[in-house]
């Protein structure tokens, strides 16, 4: 049975480079990190080293990448911990975001540690800019405003820059969950005027289980988790040192091929519409997600022209022809609820429909695509 994997948007299939660079890790420099003698010093230089690379990558401090276990930690300590330690009293935010942001917003609300406001939505799922400035200017409390640069279910690209700029004009601090977009898009966070960023290995050809935060020099922030020195005194623990050096492999491979895999996986979501909208009749793209040039390219996200009493069977019958994608975002995969995203941007009746996301990476090939299309195209009949 031919096997396609369209679901680069939860998790990417790991470079043969980084798995090699992760074995050689493992066989070779197990020492811990934080040990003095030879084999502690060995593994603590290729940390410095990691860190420095991405560092250099994004026009950061080294001191301002700090490791964490991926995206959901990274965004935890960054609003947690502005909310403790920065006198952030205001979280403003879209209803749209990734949980690992809404609901660690909606907790510390109901904890009452924080008030929380929703920035309004247009038809397309965007950030109203009129709506963020008078959020931004409602009251004196210390701010922070989290947004994310990539919708990571239907992939409107956001223009985070304007949204920066505006909220340090208003005396804001900001968060972006960049989860989707480091390793996809240059970032340069001197011209960008970000706080705080939040990135996942397993997004560009790394390892699960291993990212890391930006956290602008001289925030302020203490730290997340206690009992130790590691990682300048953010996050106490013995560092994921393979996971690390992985991290560091997949990030050079992602930023020397850009360009190349830009390109490449760019056709291949266009060659997906394209056929998509030939082919599928009554198909239509959710959010901006069919814009090459207001949404990322590497996912869209479609709503079928299905019956809600055959629709239940659509992703087992994609499963059992040997295609996998999503049904709304990876983490929501267990949940019975629909898609909190499409709740906000589609209709009533178009959320009966179902949504399915389909994601590329530099693995697939046309012929998946036309493949997909095909096993799509049979079950509509």
């Amino acid at each position: 049975m031919k096997s396609v994997y369209l679901d680069n948007a939860a998790t990417t299939q790991v470079r043969k480079e980084v798995i090699n660079k992760m074995q050689e890790a493992l066989a070779n420099s197990y020492g811990n990190p934080s040990s003095t003698h030879s084999f502690g010093r060995t593994a603590k230089t290729a940390i410095e080293s990691a860190r420095k690379t991405i560092a250099k990558q994004m026009n950061a401090f080294p001191s301002e990448i700090i490791f964490t276990s991926g995206g959901t930690e990274a965004d935890n300590m960054v609003l947690r911990c502005a909310v403790r330690d920065l006198g952030v009293q205001t979280i403003i935010t879209t209803r749209i975001e990734h949980h690992a942001v809404l609901h660690t917003a909606e907790e510390l609300h109901e904890k009452n540690l924080v008030n929380l406001c929703f920035v309004d939505l247009n038809s397309d799922g965007n950030p109203d800019m009129k709506h963020l400035e008078q959020l931004l200017t409602n009251d004196d409390s210390k701010k922070l405003v989290s947004i994310m640069h990539i919708n990571n279910e239907v992939g409107n690209k956001v223009d985070i820059h304007a949204i920066a700029v505006l909220a340090k004009k208003h005396g804001a601090l900001v968060h972006s969950d960049t989860v989707q977009s480091i390793g996809h898009y240059e970032w340069d966070v001197k011209k960008t005027p970000v706080d705080f960023l939040a990135a996942a290995a397993h997004k560009f050809h790394g390892p699960k289980g291993i990212g890391f935060a930006f956290i602008r020099k001289n925030s302020g922030m203490g730290c997340m988790i206690s009992g130790g020195s590691q990682e300048r005194g953010f996050r106490a623990g013995t560092e994921s040192f393979h996971n690390i050096v992985g991290l560091e492999e997949a990030f050079v491979s992602a930023y020397e091929n850009l360009e190349a895999e830009q390109n490449y996986v760019t056709d291949l979501k266009r060659h997906f519409i394209q056929k998509m909208e030939n082919e599928i009749p009554g198909a239509r793209f959710n959010g901006l997600s069919a814009d090459l040039e207001n949404s990322t390219y590497t996912l869209v996200n479609v709503c079928l022209p299905v019956q809600p009493d055959k629709a239940m069977m659509l992703l087992f019958h994609l499963d059992i022809k040997g295609i996998a994608c999503s049904k709304g975002s990876a983490c929501q995969s267990g949940s019975d609820q629909g898609s909190h995203v499409l709740s906000q941007i589609l209709s009533e009746d178009e959320q009966k429909k179902p949504s399915l996301r389909f994601s590329f990476s530099k693995y697939n090939t046309k012929e998946d695509i036309d493949y997909t299309i095909g096993v799509l195209k049979d079950f509509m009949v």
